[in-house]
Order: structure tokens, then C-alpha cells, then sequence
């Protein structure tokens, strides 16, 4: 045995045995910080992961896809795409709306991606219509996020174009300026305003048209400055009757005058306080509702964002009439907080069993405690160092604490053992702690940084695999560092202080019971080892075989991205035939709502049809389900899942898409179902040749299920094929035609009403009441050269033919998205290669493009990098090792 210094040097431990009250001082410190650490972290299902993602919405009411996608998305893009750090452009096209999804690199900051994105919109400003509504509007949220709140407003004596206006000043504003809130949406477009519904017969028996009804209008009703007058002893500021606030006000306007007499506004049209856009509708369970979705920023604490718009929703319910009720239906954090209990709970379990197992074989109350001090404190320590990296308390960080515990108490132990060997040979306890930890010391230092080596890989993944379990490795990397500095410190003062011969020599009841049964484990040991030591060739073949095995089972074991999770959200997604009317679509929703709300698993349930930023067209509908909680319903959301489809599946004329809403959302846009495949070429007549091909195919394959496409290509289009001759020899204008077709048919705003809160639309339209369809066209008349008016019919040809109901573009070029979900007894690797197989078996030309978005996408990174990563880790933990050597 090597002799000691005459010093008894207890190595790196000797001045921490030696000075008793700094060490127990040191260890105070770093409880005191992991308490204050662990009161300040913020609360998260998951680390934070996301992308920087800003949406760009632009409306521009009654425009058809193809004219949004030129005039709109298409010089938005052209800017968009000159900005660095972007990773992803994504838009949609739709009827009114153009949609601009852009996702920025994982290391550029989202307040820089914003100033970009800003610089760009202002930079294409000029190159967008002059008649836009509003400028384009950027908000800092993935679309693909689902909302961490929603609140339903209800009234039954109030019109919701009321409770919206209040709504919108009140509650919404106040919900926004929230620390974390990205974006609140409403959803029901019951926006006030007044509607001027034309009569094309009154205005035909006037000679009239519409265009001199938009004019009337616009001129009658303006708000600029008129300056003041200034005089040598006061000054007066004028003002004037400028402005028409009232439906009764517009009715009274005269627009013109016939033989003398005066025509009025409400001669020739129905002049109503109405919806700005009386094509958009939302419902609570079965009651038409204003929806308030609160999504949250990318990187914002999700809890303290609820917990702080929970506060102040009393006040904000005390400001609205007593008629009105604000109902919480959705609130994401209530599944965060019981996972993150749930965890947390374990943790404490795990700590009181290690502690447990300590003391059974052990045997000793002393030798119990002292590890049953290092263990916790060793965890809480960690909370400190996870508060300065800006980490967070979630599933894995907790996790990672949790699978610490084996690994500190490990340290500790080896203390204790090396240290009680010294007493019971008879040195005094003081001599035996600097002995034993100066001996063992260094062993410890190296048997904590081959552990840590172990997860040095995880901090070198990339993407969000990356981002996600460096936590992880981190914490876990951090907890057995202080564990090594706990066990090098406070473990061997307290072996001084508390161990000696009598008491490990004493015994208990429970010792002197159990003394035979570790006698005889001891000997069944001794006897095993001794068995392999003598056959090495045996144990070396076995050992191999194990490794083969393990290869074996890696390769032919099934692997997919991320467990689903059940949080008691579904999400939804309603199609009907490409040519549905609003309201035959409203209706549909209302009765699948119905079907849906007698579930016995479904607690509360939200709606909404319409055109806007996250619903692309008429012919779809989005639901959002909230489920009773886990332990008060009898099915998990998969049964619940394929229950409501059956049934669902009798109502006529559509189909219904439905996904589990998960923590973990990498998708840049709202999708069908959790995997996307995305097929991309240079021009439109490409895709529409195959996308159905390609739809077709995957649809036939046994590995997916609940396959479809956002590709839709066959919605009804009145094309208006006008003969420029006849129209340049009456005088008449292309843009004569397009006016007179938008004041008729685009619910076109034409004006606005200025209050001192808000600002209100006068929406123009035609009565088609009488003259449903492509009838209505006829009713058209358009001024001529001569001072009358002309019908539309007499320069132009009405052609009804197919048309894309959106246009989707990835990184600016044409697209088309496919969803599904991975089929009953398959895994996502399985799904994977039939994607790709059958892609390949098409034969599809190579101007195509394809593409696994989202997931699928971090899937197949995170496979192909996997084995690098296992076999990095093994080769740092042998270099430490050898290292130690």
C-alpha cells in the first residue's frame, strides 16, 4: 500500500475536510442558488425549440387567388427572399387573401428577423395594389402553433357586430399588450359597418350604375384637415358636416339628379348597419360566438403568458354589458402544469427510493444521511446553473435530474465505502476521510468526465433535435459535475464528523435481521464471478453476441420522431366540394358540430368558416375539440379520434381531417394531420398533371392512411371574356369592367367612418337576393361614352370554368403539400421509404421537386446522424478514460 504524507493529504478534498464550517457554508451557498434558481425559472412543456417565424397577412377582399398571387404575394416574395438568415418561405393565395409564412434560421434572433421583414414589406409597398384595405400586417407567431388560449364571447341580446367592437377595444388590445402574447385573433368577422346593398333594376330604370353609386359615396364621406383661422386676438379651428356616420345618414345622400329630381342613396339601394364581411362565422359548441385565439411568441414563457392574461380576465369581463359572457374554453398550460407535475413527482420518488436502497444495504442510519444530503443537494444545485444558461423547467430538463439521481448518489457512495474501510482498519475518522478521499479523489474526477464526455455528441446535433435535447445534456452534464464537487467537499467532512468505528459496527434490529440475506447475496456473487473469470472465452463470446444482437435489434427495430401526445386537444379540419357557397358551408359545420358536441368525451369545441389568415378558402372549415380531462373519459384521443370520423363520415358532402395537438411544433403551416410531404415545380400546368397522380399513388399504399392534398383545382369561375373592340368604340375601359364587377361582387370598401375608438367600413355590394348565380352578371351596367349605360352582356361573353381555390408556394415556386398520418402497425421510418419508393416508382419528370416538411423533415435528419452520434460517444468516453490512465 503507498504511504501516506506525513500531512495525511486528503487531495483536492483536504481543505474542505479540514475547515468544517466553510464547507458547510459553500454548500449553503449553492443551495441558496439552486432555490433561487429554481423560484425564477420559467415553466415549459419542452425546451424551446422554435424557429423564428413571422406571418405576413395581406387581405384584399374580392380578389380571385390568381390576381392575389400576382399582385400581392409575388412582389412580397421577391423582397422577402433577399433577407439572410431566411430558412423557409411558405405563402398561400386564396380568395382575398395572401398569406406569407417565413421561418428564419435557428440562430438569428426573431427582433432581426423583424426589422427584416419590416424593410422588406416597406420596400415593396410601391409595387402593391393602390385599393389594398390596410398594408400588409406581420405578426411574430408560427401559424402551425396551435393557440395557448381560447375564449369564446356569447351574447343572446346583443348583435355580435356590437359585442366585436367592444370585444376588439376591450379585451383583444389589452390580451396583446401581454408580455408573450405574439398575436389574438378573432375569429367570426363580425366587424360593424355599413352595407349598401345596390338594386341593379332601380339603378338600370335611372340609367345608373354602380360606379356612380361608389363615387356619390366616397366623395360624400371624407375626413382631412381643414385648417384654422388665425386672428390677432384668438384663433378657430374649422371643422365641417364631412362625414356620414349612420345607415340613415347614406340613405338620405342624393347620388344624382334625373328631370330635376333629387335620387337618393335608399332609392336605389337597402342601406343596413351590418358585418364588414358577411362571409366569415364563428360558433362556441353550437352558439354563434366571437373567438378570441391567443398564440403566443416563438421563445415566450407560455405559463407566466397565461397565468397573466388569466389575472386580468375578470376585469376585462367586468368592462363588457352583463349580457355578454366570456367563456375560457381552451387553455394549453393545464396539460403543461400536470406533465411538468407529473414529472416533477417521479423526481421526488426516484430520490426517496435511491435514498431507500442506500439504507438497505447499507444498514447504517450515518452512512444513509450522508448520501441523503448529497443527492438533493447535488439536484438543486443544478437549478442555479439552468437558470443562468436560460434554460427552463420541463419534461426533459427534469427528466435529465431524474436520471442524475443514479448517477450522484454513485459518487457518494464510493466516498463513503473508501472511507469506511479506513475506520474499520482502525484509523480515527478525520484520518480516515483524508485518506480515503485523497485516494479515491482522482478516480472521481475521471469517472465524471467520461460520464459528461457521453453527452458532449448531443450538444453538436443540429436543427431542432439539436436544440432540444442539449438541454437535456446539458443539465445532466452540469448535475454530476456538482455531484463530483458535493462528493469531493461535503462527503468527506461529513464521513469525518459522523462516521466512526462504534456506529459502523453497531446494529440495528433491521441490520441484525438482514445480515444472513446479504451474506448469502455476497457468496451467490462471489460464486457467479468466480464462474465467469474461469471460462473467459465464454464471457467474451456472450459479450460479443450481445453486441451483435444489439446492431441487430437497431436495425430491424421500428423508429419514428416524437411520441404523440394526449393533451386533450384535437384539431380539426372540414372539406366540402371545391364549389360550396358559404352558407351551404356554414350550415355543414353547424351540423357536424352538433354531431361532434354528443360525444361523451367531448367537453367544449370552437368553429370557424371563412376566408383569413389561417383558413384558405370557403369549401374548409377549422375546429378545435377540447376533450374532458384524461382520468373523466373512458378513450385516449386516437379511439376518440376514429369515432368521431365514423361519424362524422354520415353527414353528406364532406370529410373531416382530425390531429392531437402537440407540444412540439416544427411545422411552419396549420396541416391536416401530423406529416407533410411537399411536391414543388416551376409552373402550375405541372403540378395539375401530378399531384393527383401522386395522390392517388400514396393513397394505396398500406403504411399510410388519411392521405390528402391542399392542392384544389376545380372551383367554379365565371370567366368574363370582354370583346375590346366593341368596349373601346362605347368608350368603356378594362378598368370600367373590373370596377363595376368589384362594386357588385367583392364586398368592396369604399369608404371609411371615423369615431374617436375605431374606424368602420362602408362595404358596397349587389342585392342578388332576386338574381342568384351567374344571373346576376346580367344585371351589370357599365357607362358609356355617349352619357348612358350599357349591360354588361352587350361587350362581353360569361364562361364558366375550373379554378384553383388557392395557390400555395415554397420558396417561391408553385406547390402542393400532401398530409397522413402512419397507419395502425407501422412505424414513421416504414412511411418514410414508401413515400420515397413510390415516388420513385412514378417516375415523375425532374423538374418536380419533393420535399418531407416539418417533422418528417427532422426525422430523417436526426436518423441519418444518430449512429455518428452513438459512436462519438463511445470514442470520447474511452479518450477520457484513457486519459485517466
Amino acid at each position: 500500500m503507498q504511504v501516506m504524507p506525513p500531512d495525511h493529504s486528503g487531495g483536492p478534498s483536504r481543505q474542505f475536510i479540514l475547515r468544517p464550517v466553510a464547507t458547510t457554508l459553500l454548500m449553503i451557498a449553492i443551495l441558496l442558488a439552486g432555490v433561487l434558481g429554481y423560484r425564477f425559472l420559467p415553466v415549459s412543456a419542452l425546451p424551446e425549440v422554435d424557429y423564428p417565424t413571422i406571418q405576413v397577412v395581406t387581405l384584399y377582399p374580392g380578389a380571385s387567388p390568381d390576381v392575389v398571387t400576382s399582385s400581392i404575394t409575388a412582389p412580397l416574395e421577391r423582397q422577402f427572399g433577399q433577407m439572410s438568415g431566411l430558412k423557409q418561405m411558405a405563402s398561400q393565395s386564396s380568395g382575398g387573401a395572401s398569406v406569407v409564412t417565413l421561418q428564419f434560421q435557428l440562430t438569428l434572433p426573431l427582433d432581426v428577423a423583424e426589422q427584416e421583414v419590416q424593410a422588406a414589406i416597406n420596400s415593396a409597398t410601391n409595387l402593391l395594389p393602390n385599393d389594398l384595405p390596410n398594408p400588409p400586417v406581420y405578426s411574430k407567431v408560427n401559424p402551425a402553433d396551435p393557440p395557448i388560449m381560447t375564449l369564446a364571447v356569447t351574447t343572446r341580446s346583443m348583435p355580435l357586430t356590437q359585442v366585436q367592437d367592444m370585444v376588439e377595444t376591450r379585451v383583444a388590445q389589452k390580451i396583446s399588450q401581454v408580455s408573450g402574447v405574439g398575436l389574438v385573433t378573432l375569429s367570426g368577422g363580425q366587424r360593424p359597418a355599413v352595407r349598401v346593398k345596390m338594386n341593379a333594376q332601380a339603378l338600370a330604370a335611372l340609367g345608373l350604375t354602380s360606379e356612380t353609386v361608389r363615387t356619390a359615396i366616397s366623395n360624400a364621406n371624407v375626413n382631412s384637415a381643414k385648417g384654422s383661422l388665425d386672428g390677432p386676438t384668438r384663433s378657430v379651428t374649422l371643422s365641417a358636416n364631412d362625414q356620414m356616420k349612420s345607415a340613415e345618414d347614406y340613405r338620405q345622400l342624393i347620388i344624382s339628379y334625373k328631370n330635376g329630381a333629387p335620387v337618393r342613396l335608399g332609392d336605389v339601394a337597402t342601406i343596413e348597419q351590418g358585418a364588414e364581411n358577411s362571409w366569415l362565422g364563428a360558433w362556441a359548441n353550437r352558439d354563434a360566438a366571437i373567438v378570441l385565439n391567443v398564440q403566443r411568441q416563438p421563445g415566450a414563457n407560455i405559463i407566466a403568458t397565461a397565468d397573466n392574461i388569466r389575472a386580468m380576465l375578470p376585469a376585462l369581463t367586468a368592462a363588457l354589458p352583463k349580457s355578454v359572457e366570456v367563456k375560457l374554453l381552451t387553455d394549453r398550460t393545464t396539460n403543461i402544469r400536470a406533465s411538468v407535475n407529473d414529472t416533477q413527482y417521479e423526481l421526488m420518488l426516484a430520490m426517496a427510493l435511491v435514498v431507500m436502497i442506500i439504507y438497505l444495504f447499507l444498514r447504517n442510519v450515518p452512512a444513509t444521511l450522508i448520501p441523503a444530503v448529497a443527492v438533493p443537494l447535488s439536484l438543486i444545485g443544478t437549478f442555479a446553473a439552468m437558470y443562468f444558461l436560460g434554460f427552463s423547467i420541463n419534461n426533459l430538463t427534469l427528466m435529465a435530474l431524474t436520471i442524475a439521481t443514479g448517477f450522484v448518489v454513485d459518487d457518494a457512495i464510493v466516498v463513503i465505502e473508501n472511507i469506511s474501510r479506513y475506520i474499520e482498519k482502525g484509523e480515527k475518522p478525520l484520518i480516515a476521510a483524508l485518506k480515503g478521499a485523497g485516494e479515491i479523489g482522482f478516480t472521481i474526477i475521471s469517472l465524471t468526465f467520461s460520464l459528461i464526455a457521453v453527452l458532449i455528441p448531443l450538444l453538436f446535433m443540429g436543427d431542432v433535435i439539436g436544440r432540444l435535447f442539449r438541454e437535456f445534456a446539458v443539465t445532466l452534464a452540469v448535475a454530476i459535475l456538482i455531484s463530483a464537487v458535493v462528493s469531493l467537499t461535503l462527503t468527506p467532512m461529513m464521513c469525518a464528523r459522523m462516521l466512526s468505528a462504534e456506529s459502523l459496527r453497531k446494529q440495528n434490529r433491521f441490520s441484525r435481521a438482514s445480515e444472513a440475506m446479504f451474506d448469502r447475496i455476497v457468496a451467490a456473487y462471489g460464486r457467479g464471478l468466480k464462474r465467469v473469470l474461469n471460462h473467459p472465452w465464454l464471457t467474451l463470446s456472450v459479450a460479443l453476441g450481445t453486441l451483435v444482437l444489439t446492431l441487430v435489434l437497431w436495425m430491424i427495430i421500428p423508429k419514428g420522431f416524437f411520441p404523440q401526445q394526449d393533451n386533450s386537444i384535437i384539431q380539426g379540419t372540414l372539406q366540402a366540394p371545391q364549389s360550396v357557397s358559404y352558407a351551404s358551408m356554414a350550415q355543414r359545420t353547424r351540423d357536424v358540430a352538433s354531431i361532434i358536441m354528443k360525444d361523451p368525451a367531448v367537453e367544449s369545441m370552437t368553429s370557424f368558416v371563412g376566408v383569413d389568415g389561417t383558413n384558405a378558402s370557403l369549401n374548409s372549415a377549422r375546429l378545435q375539440i377540447n376533450l374532458k380531462p384524461l382520468d373523466q373519459r373512458d378513450d385516449r384521443i386516437p379511439a376518440i379520434q376514429q369515432r368521431l370520423q365514423q361519424q362524422v363520415s354520415e353527414v353528406p358532402g364532406v370529410q373531416l381531417w382530425l390531429q392531437a395537438v402537440q407540444d412540439l411544433t416544427i411545422d411552419t403551416q396549420a396541416s391536416r394531420t401530423p406529416y407533410q410531404f411537399t411536391l414543388q415545380s416551376g409552373s402550375l400546368s405541372s403540378l395539375s398533371t401530378w399531384v393527383p397522380a401522386l395522390l392517388t399513388r400514396l393513397s394505396t399504399l398500406p403504411q399510410l392512411r388519411d392521405v390528402s392534398s391542399d392542392w384544389q383545382d376545380q372551383g367554379l369561375e365565371a370567366y368574363v371574356k370582354v370583346d375590346r373592340d366593341s368596349a373601346s368604340r362605347l368608350g368603356i375601359s378594362m378598368a370600367d369592367v373590373d370596377n363595376a364587377l368589384y362594386n357588385a361582387f367583392g364586398q368592396r370598401l369604399i369608404s371609411t367612418i371615423y369615431t374617436q375608438a375605431n374606424q368602420y367600413r362602408v362595404v358596397l355590394e349587389q342585392d342578388n337576393s332576386a338574381t342568384p348565380g351567374m344571373e346576376s352578371l346580367n344585371a351589370i351596367r357599365l357607362n358609356s361614352s355617349d352619357g348612358g349605360s350599357v349591360p354588361l352582356s352587350a361587350i362581353a361573353r360569361i364562361e364558366q370554368r375550373n379554378t384553383p381555390l388557392s395557390i400555395n408556394h415554397l420558396d417561391q415556386f408553385p406547390s402542393a403539400t400532401f398530409s397522413f398520418n402512419v397507419a395502425d402497425g407501422y412505424s414513421l421510418e416504414d412511411a418514410v421509404k414508401a413515400v420515397s419508393q413510390a415516388e420513385a416508382e412514378l417516375g415523375m419528370p425532374a423538374e418536380l421537386m419533393t420535399q418531407f416538411q416539418g417533422s418528417t423533415l427532422a426525422f430523417e435528419a436526426a436518423l441519418s446522424s444518430t449512429v455518428w452520434l452513438i459512436v462519438a460517444a463511445i470514442v470520447a468516453m474511452y479518450i477520457v478514460l484513457g486519459r485517466a490512465l
